[in-house]
């Protein structure tokens, strides 16, 4: 039986680049049985199959070369061991982190696919559970400096910036809302969805009644919507307890028809006894 074969050969037979071939040999992870004096061609044997393979099964198991070239140098039970549980607690990780981003997808899509269903431009109270946030307490009031504030907050996080879409909100102050000024934002946030991580500087938005309104529409247009629902939450004898939260849902890096375009604010409100009339 055949037991010389040439890296071609092994490449073919094991489905491995002869490039990566080469470099095991160069770093001493796995070296030919036998280099020819003359050409230089290297040879491997049956025998080096298994360690071949065993080398595909532990790389396959996200352990670095030098971690396996250092079990194959001493091939110790204890060591073997020591390493399949060190790289099971970084899988077990790494798949929570994952469960964590594809429940945040799943409420993006629903998000999107439910917007279609949404009264538009029509006030209503809604109650909410508290939500986490990360935010940047700053004047904003234009664009470039939501943008600008924005990346500062990402930079914080490791997290990647495509996560956060969908997700950012500004924020009008309660002073401001009673002078039914509109324009200026004295903070931006993201909502903060992956509890596996929790940054120090994590805050919430307090859990409770809301009087809330979607419109067709981005921030530009929100001051008309503003007093809509200022009028409603009088009308329906509310009191303002905080900050607004105006958050943009689907904008135009989604679609291009501004008719979809959708945003909701947020007031938090507290619902006043009437006084008995007598």
């Amino acid at each position: 039986m055949k037991n010389r074969f040439s890296i071609g050969e092994m490449s073919k037979l094991h489905n491995i680049p002869i490039k990566t071939l080469r470099y095991y040999d160069e770093i001493g992870l796995f070296k030919p049985i036998e280099v020819a004096a003359s050409s230089n061609y290297r040879f491997y044997s049956l025998e080096q199959f298994e360690q071949l393979n065993t080398i595909n099964y532990l790389k396959l198991l996200g352990l670095p070369l030098k971690e396996i070239k250092n079990h194959l140098e001493v091939r110790d039970i204890a060591g073997f061991l020591d390493l399949l549980k060190k790289q099971q607690t970084i899988t077990a990780a790494t798949i929570n982190k994952l469960e964590a981003v594809n429940a945040q997808f799943c409420k993006r899509i629903e998000e999107i696919e439910s917007s279609a269903a949404r009264q538009t431009g029509q006030p209503c109270l809604q109650h909410f559970p508290e939500r986490a946030v990360l935010s940047l307490h700053e004047p904003l009031y234009s664009e470039s400096e939501w943008d600008i504030a924005l990346s500062k907050l990402v930079q914080g996080t490791n997290s990647k910036p495509a996560l956060f879409i969908g997700k950012v909100g500004l924020t009008v102050s309660q002073t401001n809302l009673s002078r039914h000024k509109f324009d200026e934002y004295n903070s931006i946030f993201i909502i903060w969805e992956d509890m596996s991580e929790t940054p120090p500087q994590l805050k919430h938005l307090a859990a409770g009644l809301y009087a809330c309104i979607s419109y067709h529409g981005n921030h530009s247009i929100s001051a008309n919507y503003y007093d809509q629902l200022l009028a409603f939450i009088a009308k329906n004898n509310c009191q303002i307890t905080g900050d607004s939260i105006e958050r943009t849902i689907i904008n135009q890096y989604i679609t291009h028809d501004q008719n979809k375009h959708l945003t909701e604010i947020q007031i938090p409100v507290k619902k006043t006894r009437l006084m008995p009339s007598f």
